[in-house]
């Protein structure tokens, strides 16, 4: 038996048609804009670092693009930085997947995923079930918050997951779905490690898959990596402590809808963000009779990451020689600043550059979507939930 969704309720399903017409926005406003590949790999990046924060592999965002780009990080080299580049591919692949024909679950892409996610570290055996018992422990207190299911009814259960996923009934939404992947798989713990790891990457497979929006922009890692006592605080409460699925999941199915209008708001204001950053910034080229390709440059830097040359020419589609020129003119324009030496060295906003881009407002904080519902500030048509830009 599995933890099982139940039924919808009311507010629930008030929050998730808020969700789908998020994500129908954002679709709009991605299509065909110039600025959607720069908000793609800022939000992979984000929510690969997220998902990799959560067990303490930290490393910057602009390392974590690094490991996208296939590029040596700007910081040392670290473990945590080689976690970083696994996760990264393991995500690549399941977008690769999201659209692919006669596709199927099973314990075998399961694994791979695993193997994907830790092939960096072979004592947290990549790739293979666990053969015995599996106990979380809190890494603040040492106390054992909770016991793996039964090490003889774990690859059972594991396969009652499979064929349930490939079921993917079709009165439940993708979103209610692909928490519940992630849960059982979380509370089944199969795997000695990287279990947390490989929920949240399954998670996004089954968003992927279920076509709410473009898979780019289905993860809900970034958030969960932001509020990861939270995350950790749910799945203590709806596992009580070892596997039991007759318990109740509705705190962790809000808690995932939170996470998603959150994610999908925040998406939606980036999207919003760089298109007013990149009309401004196109002014600003047309001023210094700069070539407009230099914008992807200049929306990097002002938006807060190092620009390298790598980077800006692949995004720009240019070669090196030709990206080399564009960012010496900019620091030259006294639009970057140069820093750093040979391999390491990047591009970063000057005064100069972020006072043109002042008047420019940045996303901000959003709402929990139930505590609207909570205070009759969400009702029939949605008006008010959103705050505005």
């Amino acid at each position: 038996m599995l933890f099982k969704p139940g039924e919808i309720g009311y507010q629930e399903a008030l929050v998730l048609d808020r969700i789908d017409q998020l994500k129908r926005e954002l679709s709009f406003s991605l299509s065909p804009p110039r600025w959607s590949g720069l908000l793609r790999r800022n939000s992979l990046a984000r929510n690969v670092r997220g998902s990799n924060s959560i067990e303490g592999l930290n490393i910057t965002v602009d390392d974590a693009i690094a490991a996208i780009e296939g590029e040596e990080p700007l910081d040392p080299k670290t473990e945590n930085f080689v976690a970083n580049v696994c996760y990264c591919r393991a995500m690549t692949f399941v977008i690769q997947k999201s659209e692919a024909p006669h596709f199927e679950y099973s314990s075998e892409l399961i694994n791979s995923l695993h193997y994907m996610i830790n092939e960096y570290d072979l004592t947290k055996h990549p790739g293979n079930w666990r053969s015995g018992p599996v106990f979380v422990r809190d890494k603040k207190t040492d106390e054992l918050v909770y016991e793996g299911a039964d090490i003889e009814t774990m690859p059972s259960l594991m396969k009652e997951l499979i064929v349930s996923l490939n079921l993917r009934e079709e009165r439940y939404h993708p979103i209610i779905l692909a928490a519940m992947a992630h849960l059982n798989l979380v509370l089944i713990h199969p795997f000695s490690d990287g279990n947390g790891r490989t929920a949240r990457c399954l998670q996004t497979l089954v968003l992927a898959r279920g076509g709410t929006t473009k898979p780019d922009f289905v993860s809900i890692e970034e958030y969960l990596g932001r509020n990861t006592e939270d995350y950790y605080s749910v799945l203590k409460e709806v596992g009580g402590g070892s596997w039991q699925p007759e318990r109740d999941p509705k705190p962790w199915i809000r808690f995932c809808l939170t996470a998603h209008f959150r994610q999908a708001t925040t998406y939606l204001r980036r999207s919003r963000f760089l298109q007013q950053l990149f009309e401004e910034l196109e002014r600003v080229a047309t001023a210094h009779d700069l070539p407009e390709r230099t914008v992807f440059a200049m929306a990097d830097a002002a938006w807060g990451r190092k620009v390298r040359n790598a980077m800006y020419r692949n995004i720009a589609d240019i070669s090196q020689k030709a990206a080399t020129r564009d960012l010496q003119e900019l620091v030259e324009d006294g639009l970057l600043e140069a820093k750093g030496k040979k391999r390491g060295s990047y591009y970063i906003a000057s005064a100069k550059l972020i006072e043109a881009t002042k008047k420019v407002p940045r996303p901000a904080r959003v709402e929990d979507p139930f505590q609207a519902l909570d205070q009759e500030r969400l009702l029939p048509g949605m008006e008010g939930l959103v705050l505005t830009q």
